[in-house]
């Protein structure tokens, strides 16, 4: 039931996920955001069970932190990219990580990067993309819309359009959503709907 959709612009990364938290049929509770910052220019979206999403995030968030107290440096968004697919590819061989992510970072060298991963390690660099039902009504409309000089408003109108889309076409679509914006000055809520 979770859903995640991202958008790379000029230079800025904007993503978006559903805040209900929910087992099976149950609905736990409808705060919950799945937005996790790995760092102060970088975030992940996460669905999926959520002892696997909180536990493998918690994990990679981590092993970043410890990389860069050794190194005295940052990985940047590709290398942490790189690194969670090894991470899930090295799992799904023993005991896998029921989770699909989406990675969102900006970096000064070569600005926003936008990554899509699936619990079968696939790791793809998009414009656009998304995980959940919501997603097979979303992504086309994104695909559309794209351009590759996208201001943040016209993100926020893709966003706008699609979590409409979402709640008019969907039956059992979340009820609310969290948007945020990572660029040059950081990680921000931009929206909650």
């Amino acid at each position: 039931m979770d859903f995640f959709v991202g958008i790379k612009g000029k230079d800025f990364v904007m993503v978006c996920s559903d805040t209900s938290a929910s087992h099976s049929i149950i609905s736990i509770k409808q705060d919950e955001d799945k937005i996790v910052p790995i760092d102060d220019h970088k975030v992940f979206c996460i669905a999926g069970e959520a002892g696997d999403r909180v536990n493998f995030s918690e994990y990679i968030i981590a092993n970043v932190k410890l990389y860069a107290l050794r190194n005295g440096t940052e990985l940047n968004t590709k290398s942490i990219a790189n690194y969670t697919r090894g991470e899930l590819a090295t799992a799904l061989r023993s005991s896998p990580y029921h989770c699909n992510l989406m990675l969102a970072g900006y970096d000064k060298e070569t600005g926003p990067a936008l990554y899509w991963l699936d619990y079968l390690a696939t790791l793809n660099k998009v414009n656009t993309g998304g995980t959940g039902y919501g997603s097979h009504f979303t992504l086309s409309l994104f695909d559309k819309m794209w351009h590759p000089e996208l201001t943040v408003d016209d993100a926020v109108a893709m966003i706008d359009a699609g979590i409409t889309e979402v709640k008019k076409r969907l039956v059992v679509a979340p009820p609310h959503y969290i948007i945020k914006v990572v660029d040059k000055d950081g990680v921000r809520v931009v929206k909650t709907v």
